[in-house]
């Protein structure tokens, strides 16, 4: 099935290009998101009557998502999260909820128009991307954490399951020191008796050469 595009689509075409796509996919998305008509002869003479406003129209709208993702471009959106210690989130984050983290941040942004590479399952920082114009796609950051404050320690390059690690190690290393001194002083008790011992015979041979003489 023939359509003709009213916008540049990826991997398919650009404006004004007549190309051969499934029917379904045409039904279902093309053609109610106004991305395609049908190549009929009729669209098509419409579709070159209109041309130059269309494109001008297009490249308006270009020119704002260009501004947009420049202000976009490099941001990072913090999004708390429940999780367990080992960083595995209760649940996931979706592409609603990257929109929502830009719009509280006050960019106009439509969940339709972020894409996810998988679905985020874990702490950390991920990555998004925001169509924002046919030609315009911009990357954002998401620092998805289960505090303000872990969000702050994940921004500086650290992990969650790092800082824990190095907790867990801190931790056990007092415990080996508390165990270090107690062994020390239980060695200065040991010896205390010891020392007693090696002293008395020498009181007793004073006390021996004495009678003697």
């Amino acid at each position: 099935m023939n359509v003709i595009l009213l916008e540049r689509v990826a991997k398919l075409g650009n404006m004004g290009e007549v190309v051969a796509v499934k029917e379904g996919y045409a039904r279902n998305y093309l053609l109610p998101q106004k991305k395609a008509l049908w190549a009929s002869e009729a669209n098509v003479a419409a579709f070159e009557a209109q041309k130059s406003n269309l494109e001008a129209r297009n490249e308006e709208t270009k020119k704002e998502a260009q501004a947009l993702a420049a202000q976009l471009e490099g941001q990072q959106f913090v999004v708390i999260r429940a999780a367990s210690d080992g960083g595995a989130l209760y649940g996931s984050v979706s592409t609603r909820d990257v929109a929502e983290a830009a719009q509280a941040q006050g960019f106009d942004v439509d969940r339709r128009q972020v894409a996810l590479v998988a679905p985020i399952k874990e702490l950390g920082l991920h990555e998004a991307t925001i169509t924002l114009h046919p030609e315009v796609v911009v990357t954002v950051q998401l620092n998805v954490a289960r505090t303000e404050e872990e969000a702050e320690i994940q921004k500086q390059g650290k992990s969650i399951q790092e800082l824990a690690a190095e907790e867990e190690a801190a931790a056990e290393f007092e415990i080996q020191e508390l165990f270090d001194d107690i062994g020390a002083a239980q060695l200065d008790e040991d010896e205390s008796p010891v020392e007693q011992r090696n002293e008395q015979p020498a009181v007793q041979e004073k006390s021996e050469l004495d009678d003697q003489r």
